[in-house]
Order: C-alpha cells, then structure tokens, then sequence
C-alpha cells in the first residue's frame, strides 16, 4: 500500500520590514517532493491558505537552481498541485502516514504560531507518524507539545538552519526567530554541521535537516522511517 506524506509549505510573502518577498525555498520542497514520490508514496500539497503558496525568489534564480528544481519547474503536474495547495483547516492527520515541512524564510512567521500546523503535528506525533522539517521549517515545531504538555522538541536530538547560516545570509536582525536559539530554547539537543554542508538528524519518528542541502537526505530519513 503507498503511503501518503502531507506536505505543508509557507503563505507568508513578506520578508519582515525589509521591502522584500519571501516563501518556501524551492530545493527544499523540490527534492523532498520527489524522493517520495520515485519511491511510490504519494504527496499532498497544503499551506495554510491553500491555493498558490508563495515562492521565495532567490530559491528561484539560476545560482539556486539544481537537477530536481529544474524538474520540478518542467513538471505540469507538480506545478498544477503548487497552484492549488489544499487549505490546512480543512486537513485531518488521520488522512496521511508523515508530514514534512519545507523551508524557506515564511515559515519563521505564519507556520510556528498556525493552530492548523500545530493540531497536524501533535496529531502525527500523537498517532505514531513521523514528523520531519528542512532548514527553517523545524520552527514549526517550537509551539508543538506531546501528550505530557512537553514540546515534542525537549530533549530530543534536533537540527535546523544554523545561527551563522542566518548571519551569511544577512537577515539575523530581520526575522522573528533565530532556528537554532528557538530549538534550544524548547529544550531540544540541537546539534549542526558546518554553514550549508548536509546535516540531519533522526531521533525516532523526529527528523531534521539544517539547511536546503539537507532536504533529500531528510526526505530519505523520512522514508526509512515510514518503512520500519
């Protein structure tokens, strides 16, 4: 039987004060989306306003650009599911085996306070399935709590994109939270590689990956776990 993985992705635009967009980083949804998908799972697209999620244009430009987003750009059907993502409200986990959240720099705004994306993860996390998040999207999980009112971060071992990450790319003093302070904060071992090298971590069914080099390797994680 193929399992189903719910995607959720960012609609938020607008990169804090600075006059510029933001979104989901195409890599980071690209490579994920189809390592499920050549390994027969099928992918549901949500965001929590549904319809066309907002794509953060630097993941767009040449310099970002891999085998996978290339494919992804190519793909009628993929881009027919991105134009219409299904709203969060409407979503139950019972529907799905995994979630996974891509990156990019809007999640840090709507995703870590969304009820929506917050009653999804304790819901997996309640029913056994895996959770798992790239490069700024382990955010999502700060607001998250298991069953014993804990967040489901504490003292698990967790990663997500670095403080330096966020210093190379110059938006420390622009964003709601810093990844790695937020992670630690909840009380999750947070640990990292060097700035923009792959980095994952898998603590049972809580996986993590520090930034878009990450997102296939998490996806893989995802997969082994979804296999056990």
């Amino acid at each position: 039987m193929s399992k189903r993985i719910l995607m959720v992705l960012t609609s938020h635009d607008r990169l804090g004060d600075t006059g510029e967009k933001t979104g989901f980083w195409l890599e980071e949804l690209a490579a994920p989306y189809y390592a499920c998908l050549d390994a027969g799972a099928e992918v549901v697209l949500a965001s929590p306003k549904g319809g066309k999620p907002p794509l953060d244009p630097k993941s767009d430009a040449e310099e970002s650009q891999t085998e996978t987003t290339r494919r992804f750009q190519e793909d009628d059907e993929a881009q027919a599911r991105l134009g219409d993502t299904h709203r969060l409200a409407e979503l139950n986990a019972d529907d799905f085996d995994a979630i996974f959240y891509p990156g990019g720099h809007g999640p840090l705004w709507d995703l870590a306070e969304d009820a929506d994306s917050i009653r999804l993860i304790e819901t997996f996390w309640a029913q056994q399935k895996p959770v798992a998040a790239v490069c700024h999207a382990p955010i999502v999980l700060i607001n998250a709590r298991d069953e014993a009112g804990e967040p489901i971060v504490k003292g698990r071992h967790v990663t997500g994109f670095t403080n330096g990450e966020e210093d190379a790319v110059g938006l420390t003093q622009v964003v709601p939270h810093l990844v790695e302070e937020a992670l630690k904060a909840c009380g999750g071992h947070y640990s990292k590689a060097d700035d923009f090298t792959p980095y994952t971590r898998r603590d049972g069914r809580l996986i993590t990956g520090q930034n878009p080099p990450s997102s296939e390797p998490v996806a893989k994680l995802l997969l082994e776990a979804l296999g056990e």
